[in-house]
This record gives C-alpha cells, structure tokens and sequence, in this order.
C-alpha cells in the first residue's frame, strides 16, 4: 500500500498543476463514503444537512459495500487521475499510509481552534494524527470487545454474564448440557477473528494484546500464552451450533434475541438490532464486557481529508471537519449507529445503559492505558497483517488443527506479512 499510495500520489501532483484553482471560496466538498443504508445512511444525511445549513455545497460519492473495499479501489482511481475527494471514510493504518504518501491536507488550525487533543483520548488521537498534525477526524467509537447475552436464557441453568473464561466454558457447559446453544456465532473469517481477538485480549491481557497483535513481537506470537489462546478458541468451536458457517451477524443476534442461543460476542453495532426490535438494555438483553483485565477494544471511523486545490474546497474540509467533531453531530450521528461518540465531553442523556457503559469504559481505559485499538477491525493493524491473523484464526476455528500448529502458521504468516 504505502509504495502504490505514494505512486498515486505523485501522479496526481502532476494532474493537478495543470488544474487551475476556483476563486468561489463558498464550502464545497465532495464526500466518498460507504454508509449507503440503515442508521448510517441517515447520519450522513444528518451532517449532510447540517453542512448545507452552513453554506456548503455537499457533493455525495456514495460506494455501496459496508466493509469499504470497492471505495478503496474507487479511491485509488481518483488519486491516480489527480482528483481526490475533499472527504473519504477510512481509518486505522490507511489513514497513517496515505498521509505518509503526502496526500492528506493539515487539519492542524481546525483542531486547535476547537480543541481537539482536550476531547480526544490519546489512542484515538494517535489514529487520526500523522507527525503530530491531525489529517484524519474521527466520527464514533464501536466497541469490539462486548457479550451480548439473553437473560431468561441464562437464567435456565442459574447462570448470569461470565466474568472470567473459566466462568464461560462453565456456563457454556451447562447450557449445552441443557439443549441450549451457548454462542450465537456467524461462520466468517471476520467474525472468527473478532471472537479470536476478544480471547487473546482475555487470556494473555492488555500487555500481551500489544505485544501481539499490535507491535507484532514474534516471542509474544509463539508463545506459550497464544497456545492457550487457541486453546480457548477450540473451545469456544463446541459451543456454536452446526449450522454457523456463512451466517451473517445479525442473525445471530437475532437467535440471542429469540431465545435459541444464549450469548454473542460481537461489536456494539448488535445494539441496533435490539434496538430495532424494541428490545430493552438490562431487561431484555445484558451488555457486558468480554472477560480481560479493563481491556477496551476499539472500532472507530474517521474521514480524511485529502489535499485538494481550490479555496472553496479548502473551505469545505474546514466546515466538515468542525461539524463531525463537533458535539451536536456527535451526539447524532452515534444515537444512530450505536456507537459513541469519539470526544469525551458530549451530553449523555439521550444515550441508553450500553453506550453509557461504554463511554465510562473507554474514559477508564484511556487513563489506565488500557484503550486498545482493534486487530480484527483495522484499527491496529490493516492489509496483509490483518488478513494473516483472519486467515490463521478462521482456518484454526474451522478445522481440526492443533494449537499449536497454529501457533507455528500464525508466527510463519506474519512474518510474510510484514
């Protein structure tokens, strides 16, 4: 990415002398994104409005595709051709490759204006931040590391949210034994791999998390802890019924929800699945952490802002950046998606218990540094990495594989990766 990024660049610079600036300095901003249905399609329209309120000129560049990879190839086109959007949906390490590539514009004077390092925990920050300088702003905070459980369910083998994995496999047990799927669960390498991260979060803790899944420490990676790691995993195979392969999420949350399986663990995004059924936190569903030491897994979305030539444009990336940081869209905009909000400091009396829990979490973890950024979900690592870590832990969940064998492909995988 980062040799290919740098190419695309270098070629746009040349397109772009060519391309003389407009004098119209009006905000205008052509915005590239994949929130294209539900909540999210609705708070796009929400900052929409409220940029049009302001004077702007929004240019909507929708790319259907929740996971972003057809807006990826759409974006490298427009870059290589020496027209970037003003504004792309991206996050974690992209967001560091394109602006070490020198395509992404300074959105320093905006950020100390409204103060963004007083709001931002310092995790995030380093997310949306290159050589000190913002050129990123985030917009929401999932997070990745939650149980969503049924009550009544639990409640038939006399059992509440496990606190511990010991406690899991125990509950687990007794629910198998009871006729009761323990773990709604969706058979894709991406749902493999967020369980997988929960675990290893759990079962080494947030020292050996970092080691292994974000500073890559080969020793960390074929330890005797990662074996333990995939210990848990094949464990965690019994415990999902036989028809998971290929189910998408939401369907499994809707067997926790009916009553067919008793918990899932999956980001915050299942709230709105909830949510949409009418159900209620702490009465018809639980909200609870997976087990770990105050660890907190984030998922979060940013836009970038791409250099672009024109005062308008200029003007545009100023007025987005100010309205998707500022408090009152960030109060919209995850009221819809359900997550929370990327700044600290934003009213919670429209939120429900979950995402209330959830701002405590990440405020507790953030000063304890234990605010951890997401394998699974491209915050802590992204491309050829992340696909080596999807690819071990899926193909381990979904074969008879040894431990440690997959201890040994996941070192070798990485390696080849870097």
């Amino acid at each position: 990415m980062k040799s290919f990024a740098k190419a695309l660049v270098s070629a746009a610079a040349i397109t772009a002398a060519f391309n003389a600036a407009p004098l119209q300095a009006d905000p205008k901003a052509e915005v590239l994104h994949y929130w294209t249905s539900g909540g999210e399609a609705k708070a796009v329209k929400a900052l929409q409005e409220a940029f049009s309120a302001r004077g702007g000129e929004w240019v909507d560049a929708p790319v259907a595709g929740g996971g972003g990879d057809a807006q990826a190839a759409v974006l490298r086109a427009r870059v290589l051709a020496g027209d970037p959007p003003a504004a792309v949906q991206i996050k974690g390490p992209n967001i560091q490759e394109w602006a070490e590539a020198g395509a992404l514009a300074d959105l320093s004077g905006v950020a100390s204006a409204q103060n963004w390092d007083g709001v931002l925990p310092e995790t995030i920050q380093n997310i949306v931040k290159y050589e000190g300088k913002y050129v990123a702003v985030p917009v929401n905070v999932h997070r990745v590391d939650w149980i969503w459980a049924n009550p009544e369910v639990l409640a038939k083998v006399g059992a509440g949210v496990p606190t511990t994995w010991d406690e899991f496999n125990a509950t687990a047990d007794k629910l198998l034994a009871a006729g009761i799927i323990p773990l709604a669960h969706g058979g894709q390498p991406w749902q493999d791999a967020t369980v997988f991260e929960t675990v290893v979060l759990g079962i080494g803790g947030v020292d050996f998390y970092r080691k292994a899944l974000v500073d890559l420490d080969m020793d960390a990676l074929g330890s005797d802890t990662m074996v333990s790691v995939f210990d848990q995993m094949r464990k965690m195979r019994g415990y999902v019924d036989p028809d998971f392969p290929g189910r998408d999420w939401n369907l499994a949350t809707a067997m926790v929800m009916r009553g067919e399986a008793a918990m899932q663990i999956m980001g915050d995004w299942a709230k709105g699945e909830f949510a949409a059924a009418g159900k209620v936190p702490g009465k018809d569903y639980i909200c609870a952490s997976t087990p770990s030491e105050n660890g907190y897994l984030l998922n979060s979305d940013s836009f970038a802002m791409f250099n672009v030539k024109g005062d308008d444009l200029v003007a545009g990336q100023n007025l987005l950046a100010e309205l998707i940081l500022g408090t009152e869209f960030q109060e919209t905009f995850n009221l819809f998606k359900g997550s929370i909000p990327a700044r600290t400091d934003v009213p919670r009396t429209e939120f429900d218990d979950c995402a209330i829990k959830s701002m405590d979490d990440m405020v507790s973890a953030a000063e304890g540094g234990t605010l951890l950024g997401s394998m699974a979900h491209e915050i802590a690592q992204a491309g050829a990495v992340r696909g080596a870590f999807i690819d071990i832990a899926t193909a381990h969940f979904n074969s008879d594989m040894s431990s440690q064998d997959a201890v040994e492909k996941l070192v070798k995988a990485i390696k080849l990766a870097q």
